[in-house]
């Protein structure tokens, strides 16, 4: 599968998650951000989108914190995508 093809399959995943707060944080920080990620990026992405909506939301809104496993470059500019839409 080329790099556009998963592109658009993980920016799709993230605006069909189930929960209509977790559709709206990752679909707009998919739109953002997922066209220019690298590839290594990309990889990081999808391991993202395979966490429960619980755990993303509450790392998201800051009520839990991201354990060290998880905290990698993409998780932490999703967090703060998500805390810039949470505050508004």
């Amino acid at each position: 599968m080329s790099d556009e093809e998963r592109r658009k399959r993980l920016r799709f995943r993230s605006w069909h998650r189930g929960t209509r707060e977790m559709d709206l944080l990752l679909g707009s920080f998919a739109d953002a951000h997922v066209p220019g990620f690298t590839p290594a990026q990309l990889d990081q992405y999808e391991e993202l989108l395979t966490i429960n909506d619980p755990d993303l939301y509450s790392w998201a809104t800051g009520t839990a914190a991201v354990p060290p496993e998880q905290d990698g470059a993409v998780m932490q500019l999703f967090c703060a995508h998500s805390y810039s839409k949470i505050s508004g």
